[in-house]
């Protein structure tokens, strides 16, 4: 059993001990499997068998195992581990815990990542950052889904080097057959996720066999103990012979005499000279040096946090990413990807979110589901929508390019998270897979006439009006109403009703969350192409979730987009029920229905607030072509009232 070396007495001696600590290597690893394998009564005992408990740790955990133990009078280690309270009533990890132990010959971070299924995406975390994972199976149970799934994920982080701890060898008699069963169970298992080191052990947690020594129980077994494989194995990759990459995450301006850009190098090597590029911009420039904290490099590579000065005053800012020159980074607004859906909530494509990749978050959705896969057999299957822990490869489109490279070339620029709009929670892990369209290929082409020539000319400014609200809440009402008072007022307008729509551009979509998603998308970029041809544009739908609004609202320039909240109860809508809709719903004749059982999320901050219970649709019409004229969309001394009567028979008509 190795000890680690005691720290020396004097001051000499004491930094010659840091500089060799700092000069071992650092492994980042985790634990992971299903509930009940072990995951934390392993580190516990690695812990304590390399002597690196302190005293009052120790006696803290002999007190806390005799009131939250499980293993009768012994020491319980995973309550070293398990530190919340629930954790220790339940007997299960919830978060992941991260521990910090040395020995003579390597330094550790230990992750320690729960079994549960509900708490996936916190595996997930832990992954994200490890280079080595630790896949505990029961020997009692053998291979389960949350084995595989967990491996999985380990996969798709990023990890290449596994560790397959058969545990609790105690409990089937350290038998020799059973380890070789599983053995060969896991590693046909995981054959097709492209692990490129897998050592299987056979070791007994609780009573520490082969955790840190062989002890005598399994004499057949003449491999290594988990600790002497984990001191050294070798889990380097080859990130320093790849193209120079590097996402910027600072712009470092300490005076007028210098600027930077600070970044970790997330691959190859750069040096003084070299020329690099700038994506997804595309400028170019020479590196004049090439700075650290205590340090001026001629050269750094890859994991080596730096700050590079250009011969050049080029636009760099945080997110942009600098590559070789030679050999540029490839910039893409679509792309193909394995995801793994962590939200409680479905995923439904379309519906719009965050996606952090490198340092860079831009807004964009998943556009298609290609297929979901099975995590017992690996085999695909089509998929409308995601649930929590699914696992699929996905089509993604995003608003804005961003520097990308597949993940099996680059982990940094080819892994990324979804971020829910509204509660900024991560629903989903990613690995770029191919980069499905490079988006200097399309570009927006500009006219000679602008939206701004087009307002001009109608001598007004365009805006989309969103009304949102219940079925039956007064929506088309109101929309009327105002385009009938905006035309008198000889104002160039349109109305975009959910209802008309869907007798044409979306007359292939139904009601279900995923067809209601798509409605809104394409209403919102029908709505874009109004704007832009300079029209005051009242968009009336129900759009009952907050973030598809989100999203319309984020596809138009600042203030060329209002929502509007026509405030109605769901008890009046009922009374009123113009469509006979309600009823239909409530007698189970119509699924889906907004506000019966389907959810209505009202905005939390619209632009105008519209209640039709405490003024008519008249009064609340005027009072939003009064908006209008406050917030300086149109003059009504710019154009003359059209009193003939061809308008107003047009215009009553409406």
């Amino acid at each position: 059993m190795p000890d680690l070396e005691p720290p020396p007495a004097n001051n000499a001696a004491l930094v010659d001990f840091l500089l060799r600590q700092r000069r071992i290597g650092l492994l980042r690893f985790l634990t992971c499997g299903s509930v009940d394998d072990g995951k934390s009564t392993l580190i516990g005992r690695l812990l304590y068998d390399s002597k690196l408990i302190f005293d009052d740790h120790l006696a803290a955990l002999e007190r806390d195992s005799r009131k939250h133990g499980t293993v009768g009078e012994d020491i319980d280690f995973a309550l070293l581990m398990d530190g919340l309270e629930a954790e220790r009533e339940q007997g299960i990890t919830i978060d992941v815990a991260y521990r910090f132990f040395t020995t003579d010959r390597r330094r550790f971070i230990v992750a320690d990542t729960p079994g549960h299924e509900q708490y996936t995406r916190n595996m997930a975390t832990g992954a994200s950052n490890a280079e080595l994972a630790v896949v505990l199976v029961d020997a009692r149970n053998g291979v389960l889904t949350q084995t595989r799934r967990h491996s999985f994920i380990a996969a798709l982080m990023g990890i290449r080097t596994v560790v397959l701890a058969v545990n609790k060898m105690d409990l089937v008699g350290f038998d020799q057959a059973r380890f070789a069963a599983i053995r060969d169970d896991y590693a046909h298992a995981v054959r097709e996720l492209g692990f490129r080191s897998l050592v299987s052990i056979p070791i007994s947690a609780r009573f520490g066999d082969n955790v840190t020594a062989a002890g005598t129980r399994m004499p057949w077994y003449e491999g290594p103990t988990l600790l002497s494989h984990l001191e050294t194995v070798d889990v380097s990759a080859e990130a320093t012979e790849q193209p120079f990459r590097m996402p910027v995450q600072w712009v470092n301006r300490p005076n007028l005499d210098f600027r930077g850009y600070s970044g970790t190098i997330a691959a190859g090597r750069v040096k003084v000279g070299d020329r690099v590029a700038v994506a997804p911009a595309g400028n170019a420039s020479t590196v004049t040096s090439i700075v650290t904290m205590d340090a001026t490099l001629d050269e750094a590579v890859a994991g080596e946090a730096v700050t590079l000065a250009l011969a050049d005053q080029i636009d760099i800012s945080r997110g942009d990413v600098l590559a070789a020159a030679d050999k540029p980074v490839a910039v893409a607004d679509k792309f193909d990807a394995e995801v793994v859906w962590l939200n409680e909530q479905p995923l439904f494509p379309g519906r719009s979110y965050l996606f952090k990749l490198g340092t860079r978050t831009v807004s964009g959705s998943i556009t298609r589901i290609l297929y979901r896969i099975d995590v017992n057999t690996y085999a695909h299957a089509s998929a409308g929508t995601l649930g929590v822990n699914d696992v699929a490869k996905v089509s993604i489109s995003l608003a804005a390019p961003l520097a990308m490279e597949r993940f099996c070339d680059n982990h940094t620029l080819g892994g990324f998270i979804a971020i829910d709009r509204l509660s900024h929670a991560t629903v989903a892990v990613g690995r770029v897979d191919m980069l499905a369209h490079v988006s200097n290929n399309i570009v927006w082409h500009a006219m000679g006439v602008d939206k701004r020539a087009r307002a001009v000319a109608m001598g007004q400014r365009p805006v989309v009006l969103w009304l949102t609200g219940l079925s039956g809440a007064g929506k088309s009402t109101i929309a009327g109403l105002v385009e009938t008072r905006l035309h008198a007022l000889g104002r160039h307008t349109y109305v975009l009703d959910g209802d008309n729509l869907r007798h044409g551009l979306n007359r292939d979509l139904g009601f279900s969350e995923v067809d209601r998603v798509e409605n809104i998308r394409r209403a919102a970029e029908t709505a874009r192409l109004m704007a832009d041809a300079g029209l005051i544009v009242l968009a009336s739908f129900i759009s009952p979730y907050r973030s598809d609004r989100e999203f319309a609202r984020e596809r138009f320039d600042p203030g060329d987009f209002l929502e509007v909240f026509i405030d109605t109860p769901i008890e009046e809508c009922r009374r009123r029920d113009p469509k006979g809709l309600y009823k239909r719903a409530d007698a189970g004749l119509i699924r889906n229905f907004t506000g019966v059982d389907a959810p209505y999320e009202p905005p939390l901050s619209p632009d105008l607030v519209l209640a039709t219970t405490t003024s008519s649709a008249e009064t609340l019409a005027e009072r939003v072509v009064e908006e209008l004229h406050a917030r300086g969309y149109f003059d009504p001394d710019t154009a003359a009232p059209r009193g003939d009567s061809e308008s107003e028979s047009g215009a009553g008509k409406r």
